[in-house]
Parts: structure tokens; sequence; C-alpha cells
């Protein structure tokens, strides 16, 4: 054999550089599925079936195509349930003089391939990965010289470069972002009339990895009896237009929005295609773009949408690579409190994290505010350490990947990093969640209290961390107003409000 080309779960490309140049008479393609990977931390059952259903769909779809694939069930006897030993068992099986594949989304996958590579005694050829809009050396193009790197300016950049809802050198309609006509919360009726999202029913690939992830990892948190993910290129393109027919137009108003028993809203539940590559980002920009051009969608709406997949997507990944392998230890607030067992099991009095998460166990899934704003802001005002975090974001969510979910844990939703991803930390107390919900309709907290029997522990735990950090926040502009709110309240009410978030600290450790 002349190159086995390594394809992994995240990498389900078919336009892949990986598969540049293959010849099917001489090369093979390698894919393996390895229980370790569902192991390293508690991963939720939707999430292994996504994963495993997309990497089956694409080998079955190779081989249609007339390549050769040497595939590992995770149900095969002689699965040893590492990648690396795996591929060591194939190299001695099939003996290539070398080895291809795509750049791994995970520093420590990567790391474990070129050590393999080393031990083999094999040359191997890692390509870039095409799916992004941005390399490494753009990054660092448009890092070189800064102070502070942020979002917003990379964005503008790539809106430039790509030529992305710009007209002559400026962008459409004269701004770069649109968020003052964009993140209102429903009316007190709840959210407008909108569609159920296109359901993708289970082939029979689909339902046998079920049926072998409800055997193999009968413990592991979740359910699947909702499983309705879109695991093949084809319903992934599928998702992309029912999406921009039925929610794009009101995506931007209400992309904040949050509503009890609401998982889906206007939400776009593409990010897993993505990730997995079975979606290229640039088709996805493209049929937002033009549902602005033909008048179906508002502008507000189709820049911010496009903003989350040029500007955040984009970006996060860069900062990941950047700063890895040090940015996964990071714990600038040195945050030390365990995190709370109900994270697991959705048990809790508070509606909003009882909803978010029972959500997120039940589909796997939670959108941004959910994710930024509910489940990571308890955690970041309780001071919880941003490694268990950033592992159970990893673990429960059936779109996360290291690269994206790492930074957007660790750096945008706990400040792990010091304000590397973000300029200020994401407080609010219990009184934004009432501004952007129902949640706290018939709650039993007030969130208009911090201290007593009936206080948010949002709200108690949002005073408490202005004090707690007051020397930290009085440098950071953009926490001026918040800090300055502080002078309102007396030395006994602030001592009250740290017994009582000591308190709450203590019922959960």
């Amino acid at each position: 054999m002349r190159n086995l080309v390594i394809i992994l779960g995240d990498q389900l490309d078919s336009k892949s550089a990986a598969l540049d140049g293959f010849d099917p008479q001489q090369d093979c393609v390698w894919m393996a599925e390895v229980a370790r990977e569902s192991t390293k931390v508690w991963v939720h059952k939707a999430r292994i079936v996504t994963f495993l259903a997309a990497m089956r769909h694409f080998a079955e779809d190779l081989k249609k195509a007339g390549l050769p694939v040497d595939y590992r069930r995770l149900e095969d006897p002689q699965n040893q349930g590492d990648f690396i030993v795996e591929l060591e068992a194939a190299v001695k099986r099939l003996k290539p003089e070398k080895l291809i594949m795509v750049e791994a989304g995970e520093w420590q996958v990567r790391e474990d391939f070129r050590d393999a590579a080393r031990r083999l005694k094999l040359e191997l050829d890692e390509r870039e990965d095409r799916h992004f809009l941005a390399t490494h050396a753009d990054f660092e193009k448009h890092a070189k010289g800064r102070k502070q790197l942020r979002m917003e300016y990379f964005y503008r950049e790539m809106r430039v470069n790509h030529g992305i809802l710009m007209e002559g050198g400026k962008p459409v309609g004269g701004d770069w972002n649109f968020d003052s006509e964009n993140r209102k919360s429903f009316p007190k009726g709840g959210p407008p009339e909108h569609a159920t999202p296109h359901a993708f029913p289970q082939d029979a690939i689909t339902q046998e990895v079920i049926q072998i992830v409800e055997a193999t990892f009968p413990d592991h948190p979740g359910s699947l009896a909702d499983f309705d993910w879109p695991v093949t290129a084809e319903g992934a393109q599928q998702a992309l237009e029912d999406f921009i027919a039925h929610r794009l137009a009101e995506f931007g108003e209400y992309q904040d929005a949050m509503w009890t028993q609401e998982p889906w809203l206007f939400h776009s539940r593409l990010s897993a295609a993505m990730n997995l590559k079975l979606l290229d980002p640039r088709e996805v920009i493209a049929a937002a773009e033009k549902a602005f051009h033909n008048g179906h969608a508002p502008l507000a709406a189709v820049e911010g949408f496009i903003r989350q997949i040029l500007g955040w997507r984009e970006y996060v990944r860069a900062i990941y690579w950047r700063y890895m392998p040090g940015y996964v230890e990071m714990n600038e607030l040195q945050a030390q409190q365990p995190l709370p067992k109900f994270y697991w099991t959705g048990e809790t009095d508070m509606n909003c994290l009882r909803d978010a998460l029972g959500q997120t166990l039940r589909y796997g899934y939670a959108h941004h505010i959910q994710r930024l704003m509910v489940t990571g802001l308890f955690s970041l005002l309780l001071g919880v350490r941003p490694q268990e975090v950033h592992e159970w974001y990893l673990a429960v969510y059936v779109d996360a990947v290291e690269w994206v979910e790492l930074p957007n844990t660790l750096g945008m939703s706990q400040h792990g990093d010091g304000g590397l991803m973000a300029s200020k930390p994401y407080i609010a107390s219990g009184k934004y969640i009432q501004r952007m919900s129902n949640y706290c309709a018939g709650c039993r907290y007030d969130p208009g209290q911090s201290t007593g029997e009936n206080a948010c522990p949002f709200t108690t735990l949002y005073w408490d961390f202005l004090i707690r950090h007051e020397p930290r926040l009085k440098m950071n502009q953009r926490m001026s107003l918040q800090v300055r709110n502080l002078s309102r309240l007396g030395d006994d009410q602030k001592w009250e409000i740290q017994e009582q978030a000591q308190s709450i600290r203590a019922s959960l450790a």
C-alpha cells in the first residue's frame, strides 16, 4: 500500500485535503470507532450516536464512490478502544509507505498521531483543513503587532477578505453589526408562531448505532428517545434549507430569547453538522446572504447569523491553536468550586437551570444564551473550577469538539483566560434571565432579591462575584457601571450577601 489516509470522526468532508491525489489502486482510507473517545469525558449518548452514525454513513459513501476503506467498528471483538493502538495494528496489517491526514481538531489528538508516526517510522503528511475560511497563517498575520485580540476586528477583516455582505468596499447597510436591532425578548404571550425544525427519521445504520450505544454505554448521561440529528451531508443540506426557509428571518431578533419547553425556537441546529464537516460553512454563509439579497430575511438577522460562523466560529478556532496546550489549564479567577451534581441530572429547584439542563440531557442541545447566561453564568458566579465546566460542556453537547468548545467555555463563559477571548466577564443577576425568558414565572426564587429565603441564587452570587473580584473589575472599563453599583450596598448588606453566597457554595460542594 502506498498511502493510509486517516479520517477522524470530525473530518467527514468529501472534499477533504486528505483525499487529494487518492488512488484507489494504491491507497486506503482508515477510520476507527474507539471507546476512549466516549469515556475520556462522560459523553452524552446523543453525542456518541451523532459521531458514530455520521462516520458509518460517510464510510459507506466513500465505498460507493469506489474508495477502499479499512473501518474498525466499536463492537468489533478485536477493537482495542484506543485510536493509536488501532492505528498501529492497521499499519502492521496493511504496511503503508506513508500516513496522510488533515490536521486534527484537538491538540492532544494531533500530538498523539505525530508521536505514533515517529514510533512507526512513517512519514505523516498533515494537510491543512480547507473547511475553515481562515488558516493559521491568516490569523497570525491578523494578530501581529496587536496588543489585544478582539473578535470584532477579526470579523470585519474576514468580511472584507471574503467579500461577504460588502458593497463598494463598505459593509452592506453602513454598519458592521446590527445588534441594536437584535437580541430582544419575547412578548408576554411568548414566541411568535414558528415551524418545527425538519425531522430526520432514523435509517437502519442510525438505528443500529443507537442499539450499540445503549448496550455499550448504558450509564452515560442523556436520552436517545428523541434522537433527531442529521448524520449525512444530504441531511445537513436539508437542515440548512429548512433553517433558511423557516427561522432565519426571526433569528436575529430573538437569538438571545429563552422560553420554557422551547428548545429550538429560531436557531439553526447546524453547528453539529458543520463541526463534523458534513456541511461547508461557505455554503451556510452563502445561503444566508442570498436570503438577504432576495428579500427573504432582514439584514440584521442575516448579519447576526453570519457573524456567528464567519466571526466567532473562525475566531475561537484561531484562539485555540494560538494558545494551546497551556490554554486548557488557565484559571485566572482562581475558581475552585466543584461542578454541582445537578448539572448531570437537571434536579434543581431553579426553574431556569432545570429547564436548560433538562433540555441538554434530553437532546444534547442548548442554544448559545442558555449555555452562556444560564448554565455558564451560574458556574462562573458560583466559582466552579473552569476545567470541570469545560469537561461538562465537551461531554453533553452533540456539537462539542475541543477547538470550538474550550475557548467558548473556559474563555468566554468562565473568563478563565483572563480576557484573551472576551474583554469582560459575562455576568448578570437573575434579572437578566427574567428579562430574556419566562423562566422566573412560578419559580420559588425572586430575581430582585439578593438575600433572604426567597433570594435568587443568581442574584446573590452576582453581587458576591462583584465583591470578591472588585479590585480586578475596577480596571476593566466595560465593567465600570456594574462595579459602581456596589457603592449602593452598605457593609452589612455586603456581609449578608457573602454569607448567603457561602451557604449556597457549601450546599453544592
